[in-house]
């Protein structure tokens, strides 16, 4: 046995899924000495997960890479639903739009899992030297409570075994085709096992020391299982299989995602996706628990096959290429945990587990760690208090709940037997059915996410309610007892931005660039880069009196004693931290842009003037006029402030004079970098 020396990093990510990459991606975008273990190894090449919502494709371009996943996925445009007739033969009973038109300006796409840890790879590669290390197990971890408090303290101490190529590559069933049993819900964890047989063997040990950690690592969790955290909820009697297939067939929807319900025999759901495969879920109600422990042996591609014929019949179906297979259990369960000390963290399948056919399990998952991420990075930065760190709790294990709620229904919706009539008590109605799923594409586009009171959400209310029962409302930290006062006051001013929620991401509209007339979506602006932005709505500037409110809040902030100037450090630009830009709704034509405050357009001794901070709410030569105050809510004359956090979330709404409270929203948040 081989004892490498023992190494030491900032964040130490377990699991390089979806989740872990997302948080990768955060810590190479902030300069984070981080490390990505997972004990699988190669990445996945095919199947497992494959929707991809609105949210995830906008946090994807504010990393930059939303245009391959756009390019290569396939697009879900319609969903057709699929019902027996009074004879019991299924029809086409209704069309329904698969992503509500005009909430994101992206739609609802699928595209392997693979191609997306492909794309955060590539992005890793671009932005710093974090390389996933595979066949890396860890196995023991240890954490000193006693310095969680201590800002320069490693308290996580954990040792990993590097594993053989043969040891770090999952089992196969007999086919020839790859499947996913082995990270089923159907499989057992294998990470004891694995590290029982590495022991015996002339393998390599490290201990790596932590100031912070991630476990992204799945259902079965070795991170969750060391910290004596719990999952809670239940496991229906539903089995499910899945298909990754080029069908032949002569159903008539085989390119449109479909909800299927026979009479007697299950469901299925079709998904059309990329390079003419199409992926079915089938509901394999032949399938024996005996007494609730499925025999995975039992379950083969050519079973989930006669599954789905016996449902689509009349419509016949066969394939000749398979491209991947696997079979679950519906479980919904929710972490009783996502943290000890604010030091390990869980996130992802860790923490929630649900059914896959709402397309919420990668988008979820990876939400977790775009939340996340940011947080531990200003922290490790010295650039955030360690109390916002609380707040990831809070807010993502509210939405897991919501999400357990939202599938616990769903799920069962589409399982159940349809009713044959209004008298069949038992079976599914299925009216209720459509219902369900429309009112459940808002929840499902990841747009629904509404976060509660806390430091960083300056909502009225009580922080424990709004969340998950948690209390991060403000606390006295090295400020003095009169500042902390100040702070406990502020709200934000939802009235003066009716469709900008506290709590919510910021929606995009098409604005122009004030200085060359270019259109863009605004959120294409506020780059997942670590900074706060303060949106400055400025109202119609060509009128003199809105013109001088705007220069003396430029004044306010661009002053040597202004809270931005206390935030920033030495050396570093004044937009470093927190980043100022500018939407106004006067005559694009009217206003020079070199007339605004310095704050507005920073100039830069080598490159010039920004040019990228001020745009205005005008037509386009070629794209029309985006009524962006419009679909903001905000009044085209006198404007208001928005605080929009790293992750593009509305952190604080107030007018252009209240310059105090902004800077105590930021008070409670930062960690000041000068006297």
């Amino acid at each position: 046995m081989v004892q490498l020396q023992d190494s030491m990093c900032d964040l130490l990510i377990v699991g390089a899924g979806p989740a872990g990459l997302m948080a990768a991606t955060w810590a190479a975008r902030c300069g984070i000495n981080a490390r990505i273990i997972d004990k699988r190894g190669t990445k996945v090449f095919n199947g497992q997960a494959d929707g991809l919502q609105c949210r995830s494709l906008e946090i994807f371009d504010s990393f930059g890479f939303a245009d391959r996943v756009w390019q290569e996925s396939n697009h879900m445009i319609e969903i057709c639903l699929w019902n027996p007739d009074e004879t019991g033969r299924i029809r086409r009973t209704d069309r329904i739009p698969d992503t509500i038109p005009g909430i994101s300006r992206f739609q609802q796409v699928v595209l392997h899992q693979g191609r997306i840890e492909r794309f955060f790879l590539d992005s890793l590669a671009e932005y710093s030297d974090i390389q996933v290390e595979r066949g890396v197990l860890p196995e023991q971890l240890d954490i000193d409570h006693s310095r969680a408090e201590d800002l320069d303290a490693f308290p996580i101490r954990v040792k990993v075994r590097h594993l053989s190529d043969d040891e770090a590559t999952p089992f196969q069933h007999s086919t020839n085709v790859p499947d996913g049993l082995f990270r089923s819900s159907l499989a057992k964890d294998d990470t004891d096992d694995l590290i029982r047989k590495s022991r015996g063997k002339n393998g390599t040990t490290e201990i790596i020391r932590t100031k912070y950690m991630i476990g992204c690592d799945g259902a079965h969790s070795w991170t969750r299982r060391q910290l004596g955290f719990s999952m809670e909820g239940e496991q229906t009697d539903f089995i499910w299989g899945v298909l990754d297939i080029i069908p032949i067939t002569d159903f008539p929807d085989i390119r449109m995602r479909c909800a299927i319900h026979s009479a007697e025999s299950g469901s299925v759901m079709v998904i059309p996706r990329e390079n003419k495969l199409v992926r079915l879920y089938i509901q394999l109600t032949e399938v024996s628990k005996n007494g609730g422990q499925v025999d995975r042996s039992t379950i083969t591609p050519s079973i989930i096959l006669q599954a789905a014929q016996r449902i689509m019949f009349p419509y016949k179906l066969t394939y000749t290429y398979c491209d991947w297979w696997t079979a679950y259990q519906i479980g919904q369960r929710v972490g009783n945990n996502f943290s000890s000390s604010d030091r390990i963290f869980l996130a992802g399948d860790a923490v929630h587990t649900h059914s896959p056919k709402a397309g919420q399990g990668m988008n979820v998952s990876m939400q977790d760690s775009y939340n996340l991420g940011w947080k531990i990075a200003l922290v490790i930065n010295g650039i955030a208090q360690r109390s916002i760190l609380k707040t990831y709790q809070s807010e993502r294990r509210r939405v897991a709940q919501d999400l357990i709620a939202f599938d616990h229904r769903f799920s069962r919706l589409f399982s159940g037997r349809p009713a044959k009539d209004a008298a069949d008590e038992a079976g599914i109605s299925m009216a209720e059915f459509k219902d369900a799923f429309e009112k459940g594409n808002m929840f499902a586009s990841g747009l629904a996410v509404d976060y509660g009171a806390s430091i960083l959400v300056a909502k009225p209310g009580d922080s424990a309610d709004q969340g998950d029962g948690t209390d991060v409302g403000p606390q006295q930290t090295n400020g003095s007892s009169s500042s902390y006062s100040t702070i406990l006051k502020i709200t934000g001013k939802q009235d003066l931005a009716t469709n900008i929620k506290m709590g919510m991401r910021f929606p995009s509209f098409q604005v122009l660039n004030q200085a060359d007339a270019r259109p863009w979506p605004f959120a294409h602006f506020l780059k997942s880069d670590g900074r706060f932005r303060i949106i400055l709505f400025a109202g119609n500037i060509a009128s003199p009196h809105q013109f001088q409110r705007i220069q003396t809040f430029g004044e306010d902030l661009s002053g040597p004693d202004s809270f931005i100037h206390r935030f920033t450090p030495l050396g570093k630009p004044i937009d470093s931290v927190i980043e100022v830009l500018m939407i106004h709704s006067a005559p694009r034509k009217g206003i020079e842009l070199l007339e605004l405050h310095d704050v507005f357009h920073p100039l830069d001794e080598r490159e010039g003037y920004d040019y990228g901070k001020v745009f205005v709410d005008d037509e386009s030569y070629h794209e029309g006029h985006g009524e962006a105050y419009k679909g903001y809510g905000v009044d085209r004359e006198r404007g208001c402030v928005v605080v929009v956090r790293p992750d593009q979330y509305v952190g604080w709404i107030g007018e252009v004079e209240d310059v105090v409270d902004l800077g105590g929203y930021f008070d409670r948040i930062l960690i000041p970098q000068r006297g």
